[in-house]
């Protein structure tokens, strides 16, 4: 491997900043540092999405900060955008005590064994500072609450303890305040919630008391970040702290900090080749905003980059998708219509309480969708302040958080017909077998649909198909509602390997049965008006079935064009 190669190696999987700096290709986000020691609070708590880089940015204030190998991490820092700022923030380099936990692996299916996890995360960093008992510096009762921790046997009420206990023997130990990095603070938190057997409220105590004790008074603390995907209701876990500042997807400072801003992206592409890949890259990476601020999602765009620009779900295929799955079984008729409607590229207008309530996320709409929007399933588009109530104009990010609503949908369906029939019928479909699909379409739709649902309502017949049409993925491209020549066509599906037909369909609903075929006449009819084949000839797709569909309550009616 070649100098070149090896810096160009994409860092997959690597939240350590030397390790990254040291091998991996590098994206500057050390202004992080400047922006914190210029604004930063007492305690400041940072909520982004999975996988967007919080790691890898605590990771990188550890190295910065901490007394331990200080000249060798100064080297760390060479050639990077704090160093260029100049001598007043490179002082602060290596003269700090820093303890850095992170409690993102923590998530059991039960409370013992959180407290378990805990007492074995805490072990981990007191055996970094052991130090502090072979030197015997800690005498009398503090000596024997740092070996109770060294050696596991604490009780709980010592866990809990125990955080705010090291800040104190380090700040005592080196006559300097600490700087304290907690990681993914509220996974033990989210894991309680979503066992089966919950232990939401336990593992809230739990936290309160632990974070509390680090966290407020404790004058050994020269500041403390947090990061995490949610802000956990202040009323539940932060009561007790007013001296908090929260940074959320929607507010706060250090917006472009956390994934990559559209110069990074664009600078990444011309220095590895790929200024080409920039369009397919924003449709289907791009699209979150955090405070207004443009980002892409750092782990998708670092796999494609790594798997030489093939299209794939990376972010989802790491982040889980309970809660998408969770909203699906659990979805309102309104909700269901919210869910089709952004797939077909609309926005909805919902109110945000980034103080978030687990047990009210199911019960109150307002709460699931604040959730959506801060865990990343979607984004904010516009954002309102009235009064000190906050709501958003939101919408799906991009074409990969698009698949994993489609991927629900599909289950829901699914659940209720086999899915060796589904296959038949979409091989139907991709094969032009016209009155085959149709037929098979049909016995779908009077099985999955009640008269309710399709009263009127051309948007449930679009999202019926579209959430049919995810088991095509990956391997054709599932677009909704795309501009092509003179208007937008209601699907595409458009294969990604040469020389397979793609497929374009226009729906039409019918107002009574007797309408049905002149109604999928003008469907047909349109595709070819509209010219709609111009996007799959942009694309170099040569041959297209063209589907023109009516529906009148569970009646179906498709024509070939």
């Amino acid at each position: 491997m070649t100098a070149m190669e090896w810096k160009k190696r994409m860092p997959v999987g690597t939240d350590d900043f030397k390790r990254l700096r040291e091998e991996c290709y590098f994206v500057d986000k050390t202004r992080f540092i400047r922006d914190l020691l210029d604004n930063h609070g007492d305690v400041t708590l940072i909520t982004r999405p999975r996988r967007f880089g919080k790691s890898m940015a605590m990771s990188m204030l550890s190295y910065f900060f901490k007394l331990e190998n200080a000249q060798e991490n100064r080297r760390l820092f060479d050639e990077t955008e704090i160093e260029r700022l100049g001598e007043r923030y490179m002082q602060e380099q290596g003269q700090w005590p820093v303890v850095m936990l992170s409690l993102k692996s923590i998530k059991p299916l039960k409370y013992s064994s959180m407290v378990a996890q805990t007492a074995i995360a805490m072990h981990n960093v007191y055996a970094q500072y052991r130090y502090l008992v072979t030197e015997h510096f800690l005498q009398g009762d503090d000596y024997e609450a740092y070996q109770d921790i060294l050696y596991e046997r604490a009780g709980e009420d010592q866990l809990q303890a125990s955080l705010g206990n090291l800040l104190r023997y380090l700040q005592a130990y080196h006559g300097k305040q600490v700087i304290l990095l907690l990681d993914e603070y509220d996974t033990p938190i989210q894991a309680g919630w979503s066992a089966k057997e919950s232990y939401y409220e336990e593992a809230i105590s739990f936290m309160r008391t632990f974070l509390t004790e680090a966290l407020k008074g404790n004058t050994a603390l020269k500041f403390g970040v947090l990061t995490g995907v949610l802000r956990v209701a202040k009323e539940s876990i932060f009561s007790a702290l007013n001296n908090l500042e929260v940074s959320t997807v929607v507010k706060g400072k250090y917006a472009d900090i956390f994934g990559f801003t559209q110069e990074e992206v664009e600078g990444m592409a011309r220095e590895l080749g790929y200024e080409s890949k920039l369009g397919e890259l924003k449709e289907w990476y791009d699209g979150y905003s955090f405070s207004g601020k443009e980002i892409y999602n750092p782990w998708s765009v670092v796999n494609y980059f790594a798997n030489h620009c093939e299209l794939d779900i990376f972010w989802l295929n790491t982040s889980g998708n309970e809660i998408i799955a969770h909203m699906m079984q659990y979805a309102s008729h309104e909700d269901e219509e919210n869910v089709e409607a952004l797939l077909r590229g609309e926005t909805l207008h919902v109110s945000v309480d980034e103080g978030v309530i687990y047990r009210d996320i199911y019960e109150n709409s307002d709460e699931l969708y604040t959730m959506l929007l801060t865990t990343g399933y979607l984004k904010a588009i516009r954002t309102y302040w009235e009064a000190g109530d906050v709501s958003c104009d939101v919408a799906i990010p991009n074409q990969e958080v698009q698949t994993v609503y489609r991927k629900e949908i599909k289950k829901r369906y699914t659940k209720r017909i086999g899915r060796g029939r589904l296959a038949l019928v979409l091989r139907a479909l991709l094969d032009g077998k016209a009155q085959e699909f149709a037929e098979g379409l049909g016995k779908y739709l009077e099985q999955i649909a009640s008269f309710h649902d399709t009263a009127e309502r051309e948007s449930f017949y679009h999202g019926f198909v579209l959430g049919i049409m995810a088991w095509l993925m990956p391997k054709y491209h599932v677009v909704s509602n795309r501009e092509s020549g003179y208007g937008r066509f209601d699907l595409g599906i458009f294969p990604k390997e040469k020389g397979i037909p793609g497929i374009v369909m226009e729906f039409k609903v019918a107002e009574t049965e007797d309408g049905l075929e002149q109604a999928a006449k003008e469907a047909a009819a349109q595709i070819a008006e509209k010219h709609y084949l111009a996007e799959f000839e942009a694309q170099g797709v040569e041959n297209v079935w063209k589907y023109g569909i009516a529906f009148c309550g569970k009646k179906i009616c498709l024509l070939q064009g």
